[in-house]
């Protein structure tokens, strides 16, 4: 159960967010005080000062690190410089779930960056999807404004009981509100904040086509300036409420008109894909859609193959630890 102060405290970081609060003057907490270790033995390395850590991918294994809480509603935010040079079929994912709890019904609010062929820019995912709907995909895809292996970015992940919103550095690239026509598919479980490197040879790469060459191992993912700030939760409790302050922040999670310019510019600019458009999955858009014909044209061709394998990642496959083979936004 939340405290009264600590959701005071909640609220008014949300608030601040939503009148285009900085990222940075967030707490910052040391690794330790917010995660442990996933899997991957000696590939998660954390720095003495206890500021940051590296995620690696080598032949023997990937490797992830997860939150020590468990979370309902909040901001969750790192700093992420992913590896350089052949990246094809590496999947690095920020992403929250509670897939080992929940292994039939279970909720996912992901960033996953997608690597690829030298030459060619990273790209970004996020994805939405609760009560186990995996059959349903909620996914979009971007081109970022930067190089996201140069210098360390913010990736930020806003919850709350109305909204989801998916923030790179600072700019809200997709917002997601809770509807009557999405049903139980919005997120609404306890959940944990995973960091995780590993082997999406099968699909992460033009369907497959180009996967992981370990010639080009081992690769790198480094992490800084960890935010955990939410509501957490007695694993015991499994359905706890927090207090009756925090029961709707649905208007503290609204974007301010700036915010909502600089989302709709990056999505003309940036977007190369969303699961509403697709007609090839989709022969009617999912219910929660609203179809833009402008965007529907501009957006790329579906290619079934490139999300026909995707199964395999959910729940606690993606956490195994697991030996593999061999311009601007506004």
């Amino acid at each position: 159960m939340c405290s009264l102060s600590s959701m005071l405290v909640f609220m008014a970081l949300f608030a601040g967010l939503a009148s285009g609060f900085a990222l940075e003057k967030l707490h910052v907490i040391s690794f330790d005080e917010g995660y442990t270790h996933l899997f991957g033995d000696q590939n998660l390395v954390v720095r003495k000062d206890g500021k940051s850590a590296r995620l690696s991918l080598d032949e023997r294994t990937g490797s992830g690190f997860v939150s020590n809480d468990l979370y309902l509603h909040g901001f969750f935010s790192a700093k992420i410089k992913l590896p350089a040079d052949y990246t094809a079929g590496v999947v690095i994912a920020f992403y929250m779930s509670n897939g080992d709890m929940y292994e039939k019904n279970h909720d996912e609010i992901d960033f996953e960056f997608l690597g690829n062929i030298r030459g060619k820019e990273w790209r970004i995912q996020t994805n939405v999807y609760g009560n186990g709907s995996t059959h349903l995909g909620r996914e979009e895809r971007y081109n970022l404004w930067f190089d996201p292996t140069e210098d360390f970015h913010q990736y930020s992940i806003l919850w709350s009981d109305s909204h989801i919103i998916f923030y790179v550095d600072n700019v809200p690239i997709r917002e997601v509100k809770r509807s009557e026509s999405m049903g139980g598919d919005f997120p609404s479980k306890p959940m944990s904040l995973y960091s995780t490197i590993w082997d999406g040879s099968k699909w992460a790469t033009d369907g497959g086509k180009y996967g992981v060459n370990y010639k080009y191992a081992p690769y790198i993912a480094q992490f800084s300036e960890f935010v955990l700030h939410g509501c957490t939760v007695d694993p015991i409790e499994q359905f706890p409420t927090c207090d009756a302050s925090a029961e709707d922040l649905s208007h503290v999670a609204e974007l301010t008109s700036s915010q909502r310019r600089k989302m709709e510019n990056f999505r003309r600019k940036r977007m190369t894909y969303s699961y509403c458009y697709d007609q090839t999955r989709y022969k009617v858009a999912p219910p929660e859609c609203v179809v833009d014909p402008a965007e529907a044209k501009r957006l790329r061709v579906y290619d079934p193959v490139t999300f026909g394998d995707r199964g395999h990642r959910h729940g606690k496959s993606r956490h195994r630890n697991r030996a593999v083979s061999g311009s601007e936004a506004m």
